[in-house]
């Protein structure tokens, strides 16, 4: 971890922070609802204090109509994960929750020819990411007024090639870290460092703005990546849904 212990509470509210600003439903930041049919932009990112059977009927009432997940990680009650078995939720998928010192990212190489910047329109940026993002065709102008109404502050990047958009991040700055949000890279640009690229832009903005921690949360593909450019695993997110309410 070079020289840093990181503290992972403030790396947990930064992901908080993002997700539930697709859809802030409640004041203690439990629940999520951006009304897109994507399973990602709606769900439960924390238990509260309520029985469990009690918590499920509400998100269940909150959710109805969109496909949702319920989020298991570092904060959870330890019978989380069974509760939500016990009561008919299949595992979906896992994410690693992923630091690093933000003046010990190791570089990275990309296309000589790639031009990353601050992302100019906001439509074609989400354009861009949506398909890679498991965004639904006919949502984009949703998810272009959720975008535009995100709180924090968001700072997006995008590269281009040959002056087309090859792939997308984000950084959102809450917390004292700098969270790396929406790295996504199109099918025909991939396996060329154009997304470690658009990840080391993010930090480096981060970086510059005083911060000195850097966080994501990774696939399966994306981990070893961001290992190689200097990222610890820290906490893991795993995620189930109700096949019933899809």
């Amino acid at each position: 971890m070079g020289g840093m212990t990181f503290d992972l509470d403030p790396l947990l509210a930064n992901s908080r922070a993002y997700w539930l600003g697709w859809g802030r439903e409640d004041a203690d930041g439990v629940l999520y609802r951006s009304g897109i049919g994507d399973t990602q932009l709606n769900g439960v990112v924390r238990r509260d204090s309520r029985p469990f059977e009690e918590a499920l009927a509400d998100a269940r009432a909150r959710l109805a109509g969109v496909p949702w997940q319920w989020w298991v990680g570092p904060e959870s009650s330890p019978d989380t994960a069974e509760l939500l078995l016990g009561h008919g939720a299949e595992r979906s998928h896992g994410m690693p929750v992923m630091a690093v010192e933000l003046d010990r990212v190791r570089p990275v190489e990309s296309p000589p020819d790639l031009v990353v910047a601050e992302a100019a329109d906001l439509r074609e940026w989400v354009a861009a990411y949506s398909p890679s993002f498991g965004i639904p065709e006919g949502h984009l102008d949703e998810v272009v007024a959720a975008e535009a109404a995100m709180p924090g502050r968001i700072t997006r990047f995008e590269g281009r090639l040959d002056g087309r958009i090859a792939g997308t991040s984000a950084l959102l700055e809450t917390d004292g870290v700098a969270g790396v949000y929406v790295v996504t890279v199109p099918e025909e640009f991939r396996r060329r460092g154009i997304g470690s690229a658009l990840t080391a832009a993010a930090l480096s903005a981060g970086r510059e703005r005083g911060h000195r921690v850097g966080t994501l949360q990774a696939t399966s593909a994306g981990e070893p990546v961001y290992e190689r450019m200097g990222f610890d695993v820290l906490g893991r997110y795993d995620f189930y849904h109700f096949p019933s309410d899809s």
